[in-house]
């Protein structure tokens, strides 16, 4: 039985992520961050695809699959999963995926992760959509959430703050350093924060994108306002602005 690394090679034979030229986004945060939260609204209103590492780990492993058995048992030895796995399986992923816009979530974890990403895929972010959030009010939330996670315990939460810290605020940095962070004071109501989503993600001209007006009567527009023709002007306006 092939593995998913075999069964992504060939699908580049046909067609690689370089050729799709996709827009990738890495969306990072700390555990209890609400990333999962607005990536659900970002896929709604703007039409990413979006993947999750450690769902498709799961998924591979629930699949019975040759490669799906050795990540499993990698777990159970609390070993930690080559990033050359995780990346073919977002390279499936992608190329399966119908779409060229995909947010990619909780992933890189670290610097070899990235570093492992950039040389296998040969893409980089567009940018990282970091969601900067306190340790206490990640706590709150984890601990009141009632998803009956085994790990939502103080100690197993503060264990994943440690690791985050340690492990993905390099990743953070490196990108912060070429300008390619867009930092999100996640620790807003989830509709607060959403607005401060969607002003990275929409278009700053995004009302006259889709202006349903043609150059020509732009132009007519103009001539109205020439000769104060205040019902035409005031018709246009109302829609752009």
């Amino acid at each position: 039985m092939g593995t998913v690394v075999d069964a992504a090679a060939k699908k580049e034979a046909n067609g690689s992520l370089a050729d799709l030229n996709p827009t990738v986004v890495f969306v990072l945060g700390g555990p209890g961050s609400g990333k999962g939260t607005q990536c659900a609204n970002i896929v709604q209103h703007f039409g990413y695809t979006h993947l999750s590492a450690g769902d498709l780990l799961r998924a591979e492993i629930k699949s019975g699959s040759e490669n799906g058995t050795m990540i499993s048992n990698m777990i159970k030895e609390g070993k930690i999963v080559p990033s050359e796995v995780t990346i073919k399986l977002l390279q499936r992923a992608m190329l399966e995926g119908g779409n060229d816009k995909f947010l990619i979530d909780g992933f890189p974890r670290n610097e070899e992760n990235r570093a492992a990403f950039e040389a296998v895929t040969k893409i980089e972010p567009s940018f990282v959509l970091f969601f900067d959030c306190s340790e206490e009010e990640m706590e709150r939330r984890l601990l009141g959430r009632n998803q009956g996670r085994e790990d939502d315990n103080i100690e197993t939460i503060r264990k994943r703050f440690k690791v985050f810290l340690e492990s993905s605020l390099p990743v953070i940095e490196y990108y912060n350093s070429k300008g390619k962070v867009r930092k999100i004071d996640a620790g807003r109501p989830i509709e607060e924060v959403y607005e401060s989503v969607k002003a990275i993600f929409a278009p700053k001209n995004e009302k006259l994108t889709k202006c349903p007006f043609s150059l020509s009567l732009m132009l007519t527009f103009s001539v109205c306002r020439l000769i104060n023709c205040c019902k035409c002007v005031q018709d246009f306006r109302s829609y752009v602005y």
